[in-house]
């Protein structure tokens, strides 16, 4: 989205809502959000309609032709068809006109039926599926409240999505039962026909101080050797064959651009995120009285975008421990997650990021082969962008790059470009 009143031009904003707060039909043991022990009242706690109107109403007129949607949970289909239903009605009653409106949904997968697919596919939701691995690995700790394993379940909600044709992404959550069976997962996803996939480190939020490290359910040096592993299959001898967002990240910068993920991006993305209630925060990990902004019921979108407290929180990232300022990749990863730093009390000062040594692993273990691939990429999309935007002549050394860069061609593919 380009801008919100108030707010930066340059900003984009995008919505995180807690569809269902804490509900949720499994009780993955893991889980930092949900404490329902995948027993969901009678009565799931939804967003109360009246809200859920104001925020669009407001989102949509504050839009500069693009929105963006990301319902998640606790389990977040279980607000059920009826409510994404009223969503995208409103969504569409008070969009301007030519807006794109981009609706995702984060999900156990379980519950999803053709009758649910078909939704998503009418309306072009994007669906993220999360799946620990093949079954015995995703059974061990996705679990009901009967102790019973996920799996089966999920594999059908995917074949739903398969047989609609619905876009849809796998999300693996890295913890002590899969980070050394980086070859077990690659082959599962590569059997499964899964290509778009996503790691998250297991990492546990519930009991933790503001401005302090989580507890982790694996090592730094698990998570670089699992990313080592794993890069070999992605890469493939210089042909990917499977998007993983790790590895698709860092080729964005090899390319020229920068990284989509927020943990790697030079500042935090500019999202709000939304607890079920309409309490508002500056991101998903700083759910906390500390870091509140407001509640949407109350308080106007502008006026939540430009509290003091999400002024604070935005200024973190950049704020780089010694260490940082110096390394060699810090053009990677820009100090990872602020999340992931012991801070000191006044927010000044942070140890580097947890994950610090398996980042300087895996940009250390690609970094040739990356490069390679950057510039053949680089040439491929400025060969072809030559020929579609420009009429077969280079563009002026002043002009945008034709590789797609958005940098001036003197600054971006002068030194590589094909004529």
């Amino acid at each position: 989205m380009s801008g919100i009143c108030g707010i930066s031009n340059n900003e984009n904003v995008s919505v995180m809502w807690k569809t269902v707060s804490e509900d949720c039909n499994l009780a993955c043991d893991y889980c930092y959000y949900s404490t329902c022990g995948g027993k969901p009242g009678p009565r799931i706690n939804k967003i109360d309609p009246a809200v859920l109107e104001k925020f669009i109403r407001e989102y949509m007129e504050l839009s500069r032709g693009s929105v963006s949607f990301a319902w998640q949970g606790g389990e977040p289909l279980l607000a059920g068809l009826d409510f994404f239903g009223e969503v995208v009605r409103l969504q569409a009653a008070y969009a301007p006109p030519h807006t794109s409106i981009s609706n995702a949904v984060q999900t156990n997968g379980t519950l999803i039926t053709d009758k649910w697919a078909a939704f998503f596919r009418r309306y072009q939701f994007l669906i993220g599926v999360s799946i620990d691995g093949p079954q015995e690995i995703h059974d061990a700790r996705r679990v009901d409240s009967r102790g019973q394993g996920s799996f089966e379940r999920v594999m059908k909600g995917i074949d739903c999505l398969r047989r609609h044709r619905v876009d849809f992404n796998i999300l693996t959550v890295l913890h002590r039962g899969n980070i050394t069976k980086a070859k077990e997962l690659i082959d599962f996803y590569e059997r499964e026909g899964f290509t778009y996939v996503q790691f998250i480190p297991c990492m546990d939020f519930r009991s933790q101080e503001v401005g302090k490290p989580g507890t982790y359910d694996i090592t730094p040096e698990e998570y670089g050797e699992f990313l080592c592993e794993a890069f070999d299959y992605w890469y493939n001898d210089g042909q990917p064959r499977t998007s993983i967002r790790f590895f698709d990240n860092m080729l964005n910068v090899y390319t020229g651009r920068e990284a989509e993920l927020c943990i790697h991006r030079s500042g935090c993305g500019s999202i709000l995120v939304l607890e079920q209630n309409g309490d508002a925060f500056p991101c998903d990990f700083y759910i906390h009285e500390d870091w509140k902004l407001g509640n949407v019921a109350e308080h106007s979108l502008t006026e939540l975008l430009s509290h003091p407290v999400r002024k604070k929180f935005l200024r973190m990232k950049p704020t780089l421990p010694e260490a940082c300022l110096s390394c060699e990749y810090k053009p990677l990863c820009h100090g990872g997650c602020p999340r992931n730093r012991k801070w000191a009390d006044d927010l000044s000062t942070s140890d580097p990021d947890y994950f610090c040594t398996s980042y300087k692993r895996i940009y250390a273990y690609a970094d040739e082969r990356m490069k390679t691939l950057g510039i053949a990429l680089r040439q491929q999309l400025f060969a072809e962008n030559v020929q579609r935007y420009f009429k077969g002549k280079l563009p002026g050394r002043n002009d945008p790059c034709a590789c797609g860069s958005g940098k001036k061609f003197k600054n971006c593919c002068a030194d590589i470009a094909v004529s």
